[in-house]
């Protein structure tokens, strides 16, 4: 009741200063499903078979000044794979009041903010993965000088309808050195965060009721060269296992990452290189490890190509900064990277007379070389070293025009990951499993508005049904192998309004030799968009932007509106 009487009377104070300059914005986001039976897959509706997840958002300007509030519903309970804590609830999640000024900008309420790339800070709203990790207190940014910026915030994160725990403060600080030294041949910036989380430690003095994380970074642009460095530390604190604090023990925390790249028109070669080490941090110590990303501080994607087809979105790797120490699952952090060429060809030359470009991938990421003592719960990691291979994706792309009509795409991956990355569980003892994966896709503009759009793909399990080897070469059951795929999607355009659509994967390598089919339409008018489909869901990994999360396998009906305004 209080959040919804503080959010009338933000929005309600606006409007009392209206004038013509003031506007309304905002939107509506409704996605729903009606599970279904489905013996072909195993899977049993649960007695709340309907379920939706909406969003209202209610955004006011006047002036330098903006008030929001956001009201969310998930009645009766939210859909698969979305935390419990959402499920049979609704009510105002945030709200939030900004004045925004040249050289100050104030929000009190919830807000979202990065400092750096995020590997220290970033809150952000990702409805699709479920996140909501937004900060309820303020912010305060300041524009110091033209060179200089500041940031600093307080307050407690979001956590379902409630707030966390712990208690979040920090600063965040960029300079710009070429404007300062008026350098012209060169863009120089470096910068400097700090995050604290204090927690109430109920009692038990031999752990941190303060936890802090602090780093610099450096970016720079010469000509065509471009480059970022940075480096992070934490401080000490206990590791957490499934709300459990395993020992009494203290551990710190590390992060690097390293960009180098170059790029003219028409050519572009960039690498990354990222070292985590016990380097996941909660607003809560005992949400340590869950797997809904709940009260999550940082931001950590996976740093590998990301595709955008059925059967290259089976095998996607999800990042492992955690330290555990257990004996069934040892692991303290990752190591790796990946480097991006791309190339466009001139007209008239290769395949045809309008410009191919192609795009070339390859990313390894592994576990750090370490030794764990488990009875004592010690361990020690190397920089680099030799640490188990978590994650090896080599892939290229062709894209060509052969006409103002006709498209084509064409796409290549090469792809081993540990099997634990893609059912969960301990790593490096499931066995990895290598693919090959190749996917056509053709689309043809048929004029006024009509389209017609079709991809074919196929997965080949290069061991098929031989034993596969787990990290140490010893051979292991292959009960878990998914065999191979075989997959197709078939588009048309009416116009802009209408669409509709047919998808299948077919694992006839696997047990059952199962489709997961998919069928629907969408309509499109103006700021509002309605699509539904019915069909199955594959069970597994969904991952947006590089963060994933897991879901299970489904059928039903599903319905999306989104309405913006």
């Amino acid at each position: 009741m209080k959040k919804i009487i503080l959010s009338i009377a933000i929005l309600t104070c606006s409007l009392g200063f209206a004038q013509d300059n003031g506007y309304f914005f905002g939107g509506f986001e409704s996605n729903s499903q009606w599970l279904l039976d489905d013996e072909g897959i195993m899977f049993d509706a649960p007695d709340d078979q309907f379920r939706a997840n909406n969003y209202l958002q209610l955004n006011y300007t006047l002036g330098k000044f903006t008030a929001g509030v956001q009201y969310e519903s998930y009645l009766p309970s939210a859909l698969l794979g979305y935390a419990p804590i959402y499920d049979n609830q609704s009510g105002i999640a945030s709200y939030h009041l900004n004045y925004k000024g040249e050289k100050l900008d104030i929000t009190a309420g919830y807000f979202y903010e990065q400092f750096g790339s995020g590997l220290i800070f970033r809150t952000w709203e990702d409805r699709q993965l479920g996140i909501n990790n937004a900060i309820r207190g303020i912010r305060i940014k300041a524009n110091i000088t033209p060179e200089f910026d500041l940031t600093a915030i307080y307050g407690q994160q979001r956590n379902g309808f409630e707030i966390s725990e712990g208690v979040m403060q920090g600063v965040d600080a960029n300079f710009n050195l070429s404007s300062a030294l008026e350098m012209e041949d060169v863009d120089l910036k470096i910068g400097a965060s700090y995050l604290g989380r204090y927690q109430d430690v109920n009692g038990n003095d031999t752990i941190p009721d303060v936890v802090n994380v602090y780093g610099g970074r450096l970016d720079f642009v010469l000509g065509n060269i471009y480059g970022a460095i940075e480096a992070n530390a934490k401080s000490n604190d206990v590791i957490v296992n499934e709300g459990q604090i395993v020992s009494n023990k203290l551990y710190d925390g590390t992060s690097m990452q390293v960009d180098l790249g170059y790029s003219q028109k028409g050519l572009g070669v960039n690498g990354t290189f990222r070292r985590l080490e016990n380097w996941s941090f909660f607003s809560d110590r005992d949400a340590e490890g869950n797997v809904f990303n709940q009260q999550i501080l940082n931001f950590i994607p996976g740093l590998t190509k990301q595709q955008d087809y059925l059967l290259t979105n089976i095998y996607v790797y999800n990042p492992q900064p955690r330290l555990i120490i257990e004996s069934f699952d040892q692991r303290a952090g990752e190591v790796g990277g990946q480097i991006d060429f791309f190339y466009s060809f001139k007209g008239d030359g290769f395949l045809g007379k309008y410009k191919t470009k192609i795009a070339v991938n390859y990313s390894y990421w592994a576990g750090l070389d370490a030794e764990f003592n488990v009875a004592n719960k010690y361990y020690e990691a190397k920089f680099i070293g030799d640490g188990p291979r978590y994650f090896r994706d080599f892939s290229f792309e062709v894209k060509n025009k052969w006409s103002k009509s006709f498209n084509t795409v064409l796409t290549f991956q090469d792809v081993i990951i540990d099997k634990g990355i893609v059912e969960g569980g301990p790593l490096g003892t499931q066995g990895q499993t290598h693919s090959y994966i190749a996917v056509l896709e053709g689309s043809y503009k048929l004029g006024n508005g009509r389209s017609f759009r079709a991809v074919i793909q196929h997965l080949a399990d290069k061991e098929g049904e031989k034993e596969l080897t787990n990290n140490s070469g010893e051979f292991i059951d292959t009960s878990i192998l998914d065999g191979n795929w075989a997959g197709a999607v078939v588009e048309y355009n009416f116009n802009s309004t209408y669409s509709v659509y047919f998808a299948d994967a077919w694992n006839y390598g696997g047990t059952g030799e199962e489709h997961y089919y998919s069928m629907g339409g969408s309509y499109s008018k103006g700021r509002t968009r309605l699509g539904l489909n019915y069909g199955r869901q594959r069970g597994g990994l969904i991952c947006v932007g590089g963060v994933c999360r897991f879901v299970p396998t489904n059928t039903g009906v599903s319905a999306n509106l989104v309405v913006s305004f």
